[in-house]
């Protein structure tokens, strides 16, 4: 597997060129990176127009995850605008309404896409449902798009979610296909999922479109992350792809971040699935340990370990001190759950510091209030209108009979507690002061 991107930087870094261009840094070591930190010089390819290096690197990419691979240096918030983007796109080619169902656990770069956009939207949710974990299953999604007089062009669906859940991407891509709906798939916690034993991506299952966050589970620089599109799909979306995203980017991608998803194709095609699944055992066992002295886990992802702490007599957030002081930071905590991400770049020793932090915790009595069922407020307004409205920031605790405007008000790591346009009530306010809500941006 060949570096093109990261073999012209090294050569250009190495050849003492004057820059007479941008970044103005000039390649002087303040950091120590500066001189890998490049434009768009001659022969350095241009993201949104890739035609040599960048484009070989993604090809790198695409062949590694069985797909057409786009780059993002700016997470898989850029990759989720784009594939909503491509999605209305493809609904004024097929004469389809501009309609998505989504399942409501969406992160707030969707509700930032609503406003952009201006699409309509359904949630889908269960009684089960919280905040972070909306699991939706083929057969509710069957009934569900079997009942809907109007059809939706796509089904968006976060999975993994932010406790661990992972859906069964297979059974419900199967659904979509017998409705003739798209099937995107907000994969950020999950690129490592195509290199299990036997990979659990979501384009290999069935889906559409997904986004993959690579920084999030993959040795790549923050803010590296992938758009994927199936090589079964309707050819408007590999064609529109590059559009999709410079629509919604800055035209300044990062070097240093392309680099490091270069680098990753190399990282990936040498060793990293043997790697991986050797580790996965190894977490596995660290899970087994953690149940057998009294811990419930939540989630059945491979790498992330989710703690339901009451059970263990602690809210997550004291959780997460106790880990804090053992000198390990947590993925994120809440009243309810504290939150590990591993990957196979932990070393053993820092997987065993963990479990005898764990382990020396001591078990006290039950917590027993559990955490908020999900609520859907009154939809008042349009997200785009609530959005682009004159706002006021006002104390949460008094916001009663106000309309969010922006997207202010959301649960760890960014899932929305109310969208844009949706009134706030009693219901809303009791869920503020358990997440510690403060402050929220409301229609003036």
């Amino acid at each position: 597997m060949n570096t093109p991107i990261c073999d012209f930087v090294t050569e250009y870094a190495n050849s003492k060129k004057v820059r007479a261009h941008m970044p103005g840094h000039k390649g002087e070591k303040r950091l120590g990176l500066e001189h890998l930190d490049i434009t768009e010089v001659f022969g350095a390819d241009s993201l949104f127009e890739a035609s040599s290096i960048i484009k070989s690197s993604e090809e790198n990419a695409g062949s590694l995850f069985g797909a057409h691979t786009y780059y993002s240096t700016e997470g898989s918030s850029l990759s989720i605008r784009a594939m909503l983007y491509l999605a209305l796109l493809y609904a004024k080619k097929k004469g389809k309404a501009e309609l998505v169902l989504a399942a409501r656990n969406v992160h707030k770069s969707f509700v930032s896409a609503l406003a952009l956009l201006d699409f309509s939207v359904e949630w889908l949710y269960n009684e089960e449902s919280n905040y972070l974990s909306c699991r939706v299953d083929a057969k509710a999604l069957d009934k569900k798009l079997s009942e809907m007089t109007t059809k939706p062009v796509a089904f968006y669906l976060t999975s993994p979610d932010y406790l661990g859940n992972v859906a069964d991407i297979k059974s419900i891509a199967d659904v979509c296909l017998k409705h003739d709906v798209l099937l995107l798939v907000d994969n950020a916690h999950g690129a490592y999922l195509k290199f299990l034993s036997k990979s659990e991506h979501p384009i290999d299952l069935g889906a559409t479109m997904c986004c993959d966050s690579a920084h999030k589970t993959l040795s790549v620089l923050t803010g590296g992350a992938y758009l994927h599109i199936s090589k079964t799909a309707d050819s408007i979306f590999k064609d529109k792809a590059k559009n999709a995203l410079s629509l919604f980017a800055s035209t300044s991608p990062s070097y240093l971040i392309l680099q490091s998803l270069d680098m990753a194709n190399k990282f990936l095609a040498n060793g990293y699935k043997e790697s991986l699944n050797a580790f996965v055992k190894e977490v596995d066992a660290l899970k087994c340990s953690l149940t057998e002295n009294g811990y419930t886990l939540v989630g059945n992802e491979k790498l992330k370990i989710t703690i339901a702490t009451k059970d263990y007599g602690y809210t997550g957030n004291r959780f997460a001190d106790i880990l804090r002081e053992n000198n390990i930071e947590c993925e994120f905590s809440d009243p309810d759950f504290v939150v590990l991400m591993l990957t196979p770049s932990l070393s053993k020793k820092a997987l065993l510091k963990i479990k005898t932090a764990l382990l020396a915790i001591k078990k006290k009595e039950e917590i027993t209030d559990k955490p908020p069922k999900l609520f859907i407020p009154k939809k008042v307004m349009s997200v785009r209108d609530a959005v682009m409205s004159n706002s006021a920031t006002v104390n949460a605790l008094e916001s009663c009979g106000k309309i969010l405007s922006t997207i202010t008000v959301s649960c760890p790591p960014a899932v929305v507690i109310l969208v844009s346009g949706e009134k706030i009530d009693e219901n809303l306010i009791d869920i503020f002061k358990y997440y510690s809500i403060k402050t929220c941006e409301v229609v003036e």
